[in-house]
């Protein structure tokens, strides 16, 4: 099929544009409501355009095949090697105690006639939209520790857009798109084949899906943090179709308890403890449609209680004209978060590096999965970034760590996509490449 037919047909299929280009009096009024600003953070300044400044743009990416021998590119020091390869859109990742890799292999599905035609003729060259997904747990052990899993078992199955994972209490627990569930569980086991036990219903669907849902334990395993991305792009449906979304959301390890954590995040996807600190952190995607550089999605440290802004403002009190004089209240205690990722880079993977095999400067800071644009004129993201830490806090803007992903950027062609990261026991780093099916391994040479 003509790939110039593909993207076109993809484009109206999947209806990307469902807001529609404002007029040139409602950019004006934009323009007056929200002016440019620069805004000052932990790491750096933000520029932040008026909105609409440029006009929204969907890119979608086509997804080539790694040419053989090719590796995404490091920084000096360090050697990048192929960990494991064949899996299906694998998302996210966990480590048990004993060193085992378990993968979350899922993806976004078709939810209307539209979607599904798309998915079906194979119309999206991305790969974000596929007909089925895996649904299921991988397992990945490497028992002659040379760097590459030697043992591959179906850990779990038949599950429902599987992505966080979590060990705590002799429990594994799985957060499908529209629930959290528990297993019981011994180390070192394969498979898991006894009855699970649904603890919490969570809402599922919604824009782009924002199907991924995230576990995070207290450090000392009294509470879970459960990740809920919105269910729209800036609240449109409406705010009752928001409901226990785009927040943090708190419970008790049985599930009892909810409560809202942090609200205001419009998808927060990686989760994770600063080292040495109790603070929790967490990578959220910020909204479409205002432009290029608007609005920016960004590291974050989540305060018990903070409201982060979506839909009604963004980095703070800037006001989203598409909301503008609602919730007045909510805008005026915005949290301005501290680290700036890059406007639609898609950061999704969050992981704090708390091993000693990286050079010193790496230790204790956060390592971020940047999935890649798609409402941008140029491609944004598509690689991984590490943000330096010190006493717990971000000591500098983000800075390239795993590269090479866009293999033509005139032609919209990559490799791959980067979602998850995580840390091994042994200080290496693993990086998901959902569209490759592949897992990175990263090491200190």
């Amino acid at each position: 099929m003509n790939h110039i037919f593909s993207t076109s047909a993809v484009a109206a299929l999947m209806l990307l544009a469902a807001c529609g280009e404002p007029t040139k009096k409602e950019k004006t009024e934009a323009a007056l409501v929200t002016p440019a600003d620069t805004v000052a953070t932990a790491t750096d300044s933000v520029a932040l355009p008026v909105p609409y400044a440029t006009e929204s743009v969907t890119k979608r990416s086509r997804i080539v095949e790694w040419p053989q021998a090719e590796m995404p590119a490091v920084p000096t020091g360090f050697l990048v090697t192929q960990y494991a390869a064949g899996l299906e859109s694998p998302r996210n990742m966990y480590v048990l105690p004993n060193g085992d890799v378990l993968v979350a292999e899922a993806n976004t599905v078709p939810t209307d006639t539209k979607e599904k035609v798309a998915a079906a003729l194979k119309l999206d060259p991305s790969k974000s939209l596929r007909p089925t997904s895996a649904n299921r747990i991988t397992l990945l052990r490497d028992e002659k520790q040379d760097g590459r899993p030697d043992v591959r078992s179906v850990f779990l199955k038949d599950l429902n857009q599987p992505f966080g994972m979590l060990l705590l209490g002799g429990f594994f627990y799985v957060a499908n798109t529209d629930g959290v569930w528990r297993y019981p569980y011994k180390e070192g086991q394969m498979s898991i084949t006894a009855k699970g036990e649904k603890i919490l219903d969570l809402p599922a669907g919604g824009y782009n899906n924002h199907w991924t849902r995230n576990l995070l334990a207290r450090p000392d395993g009294q509470k879970i943090y459960v990740s809920v991305g919105s269910a729209s792009n800036v609240g449109e449906h409406g705010m009752e179709e928001e409901k226990r979304r785009a927040d943090i959301l708190e419970i008790n390890p049985d599930g009892s308890g909810e409560q809202v954590y942090a609200a205001g995040l419009r998808n927060p996807v990686g989760m994770d403890w600063a080292p040495g600190s109790n603070v929790l952190w967490t990578a959220v995607n910020e909204r479409d449609e205002l432009g290029d550089e608007l609005v920016p999605d960004y590291l974050t440290s989540v305060q018990a209680g903070g409201f982060y802004g979506w839909p009604y403002s963004y980095f703070g009190q800037h006001e989203d004209p598409r909301r503008k004089g609602e919730k007045p209240e909510l805008v005026k205690k915005a949290l301005v978060p501290e680290v700036p990722l890059g406007a639609h880079t898609a950061s999704l993977g969050l992981a704090f590096y708390d091993a000693e095999a990286f050079p010193e400067r790496y230790r204790n800071g956060a390592f971020i999965g940047q999935h890649g644009s798609w409402n941008r004129s140029e491609f944004s993201g598509y690689k991984v970034v590490f943000v330096p830490f010190s006493g717990g806090k971000p000591s500098g803007p983000p800075e390239d760590f795993l590269t090479g992903f866009i293999a033509n950027a005139e032609k919209n062609e990559v490799y791959g996509r980067p979602v998850g990261v995580t840390v091994l026991p042994n200080g290496v780093l693993l990086v998901a490449d959902d569209a490759s099916g592949k897992i990175w391994r990263v090491a200190a040479q």
